[in-house]
């Protein structure tokens, strides 16, 4: 057991929309993700989606409202919601989810995660 230090995790990689895993949670993973620009619309039938803001700000898009975050926020996109997060500048994520979650809610499209 030693201490992780996301900074020097989100220092590894560059690539956008990618997951990296950095530790596991009770059969969760804790990933953190550079990101820029806008995802794809998309939801999680069987999971609630965890958002904490690390650097940046980052918009939630929901089909009735968006959802602001800055640096030290987070929100929770209940399951089932269709949402779609997007970073006007490079933004950094702390994301937890179920192990194996697929990050565009369909496998065939989703983002293969390794851990870093």
């Amino acid at each position: 057991m030693t201490a992780i230090n996301l900074k020097d995790k989100l220092a590894t990689f560059s690539e956008h929309w990618s997951p990296k895993i950095v530790s596991d949670f009770n059969g969760h993973d804790v990933m953190v993700v550079k990101v820029k620009g806008e995802f794809n619309w998309h939801s999680h039938p069987d999971t609630d989606d965890f958002f904490l803001v690390l650097k940046g700000r980052v918009t939630i898009k929901l089909r009735d409202r968006d959802i602001h975050l800055q640096k030290g926020e987070m929100f929770v996109v209940p399951k089932g919601v269709e949402h779609c997060p997007v970073a006007e500048d490079e933004a950094e994520l702390l994301l937890i989810e179920p192990r194996g979650t697929p990050n565009t809610g369909d496998e065939a499209t989703a983002a293969k995660k390794l851990k870093i």
